[in-house]
């Protein structure tokens, strides 16, 4: 098996050095659920010497944002759909101007009244609509998060998806720096045995998130590195976030959903369902067979 997950804080200088582009390829900005600002996120980015795909919960106006700002940082345009049926799925865009049509001709309309938290499309049709584009689809956080339906593998172990729906996908994020390091180890192995590409970011809301998971690929501009995703030629490197690390991004994260509280539960509920209606299936089996 190829070493494609290094689990240490990213050296951007070294990285460089060996001809690498490292790329956070999991980010968030104000423009969903996340306090950070696109400038101060492309400032921090352009001093350390990474790149960002900014992938905003089924909104695009950071990526919007940040090539109205202009900058030398290497932007890849994305988002990050939320799947009526629980899995987040990132799509990577070659060209913004892609992406804002995907975005106005199939997301914009499809937003639930909790709108960053999911889309009324289910995961077969997320996929299919991304198919009709010039794009790179990664699975994020496969095994995530906690509870929820998050990770399009936790539904497929779960079977509320077909395990064939891997092969729709061109990616797995290996590792995310919300999860912990086993569902990560979980993460890397799955894209090995799917024989896909892996990709790998901070799913970063804090500023202080960004830049401490990378991609890393030989590759000169958007194009070249995400043809490398597609592949199967990159490497990950980077660590999770620590326990008071996550309290914090809570922290941030949680009031920009009060807005919505009751949808969102509404939301939770839906995806919870299946799994609460198997509970007396289990306990009957339990029975049968103590």
């Amino acid at each position: 098996m190829r070493q494609t997950v290094t689990f240490a804080r990213p050296d951007f200088s070294a990285l460089r050095e060996r001809g690498l582009m490292p790329v956070d390829m999991h980010t968030h900005t104000n423009h969903s659920d996340a306090p950070t600002r696109v400038r101060d996120a492309l400032r921090k980015a352009e001093d350390h010497g990474f790149g960002l795909a900014i992938t905003d919960h089924n909104g695009i106006g950071g990526v919007l944002e940040a090539r109205r700002l202009g900058t030398e940082t290497t932007v890849v345009p994305g988002i990050e759909v939320s799947a009526w049926d629980g899995p987040h799925i990132l799509v990577y865009f070659y060209d913004t101007h892609d992406l804002e049509d995907f975005y106005r001709s199939h997301i914009r309309d499809a937003r639930s009244k909790s709108p960053y938290l999911a889309t009324r499309l289910t995961t077969p049709e997320v996929l299919e609509r991304a198919a009709g584009y010039p794009c790179v689809v990664s699975a994020a956080h496969p095994y995530g998060y906690l509870l929820f339906n998050k990770g399009v593998q936790k539904c497929i172990d779960r079977e509320y998806l077909e395990p064939t729906i891997l092969s729709e996908f061109d990616a797995v994020e290996a590792l995310c720096g919300g999860m912990g390091r086993g569902q990560n180890e979980k993460a890397a192995r799955l894209a090995e045995k799917e024989g896909i590409g892996v990709t790998g970011g901070t799913d970063g809301h804090l500023l202080s998130d960004l830049g401490t998971v990378v991609t890393c690929a030989d590759a000169a501009d958007v194009g070249s590195f995400l043809d490398a995703v597609a592949r199967r030629e990159t490497t990950v490197v980077g660590l999770e976030k620590n326990a008071l690390e996550k309290c914090a991004m809570a922290a941030g994260v949680v009031p920009q959903y009060l807005p919505y509280l009751g949808p969102s539960l509404a939301v939770h509920w839906h995806q919870n369902l299946p799994r609460l209606l198997r509970i007396p299936e289990r306990l009957r089996a339990g029975l049968k067979h103590p």
